[in-house]
């Protein structure tokens, strides 16, 4: 590995984020395994997991094996979980035996939220039997008018009605109702909502067995977002409130959010510069998570480094129990060694899109190297 000078540096684990989107197959013109790899490696991360809406969808064993086959030659481990339902139908549940013996790590119909309560209650039944667990993006595709913008001031000053909390809120309800019925591992996607974070403090105190993720850009920003960025910060669930924002830090202060996530969404240039309706959702995020996260979090007093680093780490580790996210004799040496003290400005990026409303921000917490398997794949 040769020496690195470390003088006035930190070194943590290796960052794991369990929520991206790496477009590959059928969607490569936004991100592949390759260059997701790569701009994870720059963020800090030794470890991603990624979602199942690629074309073909992951609800097959062929497709994983595939994807696993190619990402295996990366230089960072690129893990997948499975789709929930075949072809995202919400009606019919994949072999979820075979894909967690083929390598998947567990299930999601990630940006297809579903209804169907039956099914959902039988799939986390399955769940609990194979000890994985099950992500839910939690929005009620009956209750949202137009995706990727809170319902509220910004959204009526649009002309839009757009996605109420009480949308996420719902669902969130449900997920805590069957994950106490189950005993189901239980994972709430990228937390927007003050009610949804209420709610899993509740179930949590029940004693259901239930994560939850935030992303940095529902910590960071509200809805006011959208009128200096547009498109570029358009994303589901939306940027809500700052009362919304507020419960989040407190979510994460608290132990209710255990998990700081990216939900890395790629989309190129010529796609987002459309009107606000018509633009796909979603942002990129693996090269400035920690970025946002040091500089809103723990520089403002939210949390200490320590815990940030955890929530990066150990805990999404926890999730899909993945032997990593500690430093120890004997573990895997993922690693990433950063500077909290350097300033740096956000502007290019190792992903092939560029889609950040943080573009020109000013961040602290600048990564250096990131080493995995004991070999530097990303030095500044």
């Amino acid at each position: 590995m040769g020496d690195i000078d470390g003088t006035n540096l930190v070194m943590a684990p290796g960052f794991i984020d369990v929520h991206v989107h790496f477009r590959d197959p059928g969607f490569t013109h936004k991100e592949d395994i390759h260059t997701g790899a790569k701009s994870a490696a720059a963020g800090g991360y030794t470890t991603v997991i990624c979602m199942a809406n690629t074309k073909p969808i992951m609800d097959n064993v062929e497709t994983l094996s595939d994807f696993n086959n190619r990402a295996s030659k990366e230089d960072i481990n690129v893990l997948t979980i499975s789709a929930l339902t075949k072809n995202f139908n919400g009606n019919e549940l994949v072999d979820m035996h075979a894909m967690i013996e083929n390598g998947a790590l567990g299930f999601t119909d990630d940006g297809i939220p579903n209804t169907n309560n039956p099914l959902i209650l039988e799939a986390m039944r399955k769940a609990k039997e194979l000890d994985v667990p099950i992500s839910f993006h939690e929005e009620d595709p009956n209750l949202n008018v137009e995706n990727g913008i809170n319902h509220g001031v910004v959204s009526d000053e649009m002309g839009l009605f757009g996605a109420p909390s009480y949308s996420e809120d719902v669902m969130v309800a449900r997920e805590g109702v069957f994950a106490l019925e189950t005993g189901c591992k239980v994972n709430i996607q990228h937390i927007s909502s003050a009610g949804a974070v209420e709610l899993v403090r509740y179930f949590k105190s029940r004693g259901a067995n239930i994560y939850a993720e935030a992303t940095p850009h529902h910590f960071t920003s509200t809805e006011e977002l959208v009128r200096e960025k547009g498109t570029l910060a358009k994303m589901n669930p939306p940027l809500r409130t700052e009362v919304d924002r507020k419960a989040i830090i407190e979510g994460l202060k608290d132990g209710t959010i255990d998990i700081i996530a990216t939900d890395h969404a790629p989309h190129i240039k010529d796609e987002k510069m459309v009107e606000f309706t018509k633009a796909p959702s979603g942002i990129i995020g693996l090269e400035t998570a920690f970025g946002l996260g040091f500089t809103n979090l723990v520089k403002k007093g939210h949390l200490s480094l320590m815990e940030l680093i955890g929530k990066m780490t150990i805990n999404p580790a926890e999730l899909y129990k993945l032997e990593r996210g500690s430093i120890e004799v004997g573990a895997v040496a993922d690693l990433v060694i950063f500077d909290i003290d350097e300033e740096f400005v956000v502007d290019k990026f190792h992903s092939k899109s560029s889609n950040s409303p943080y573009i020109g921000e000013k961040l602290f917490g600048k990564i250096k190297y990131t080493i995995c398997n004991g070999k530097v794949v990303y030095k500044e």
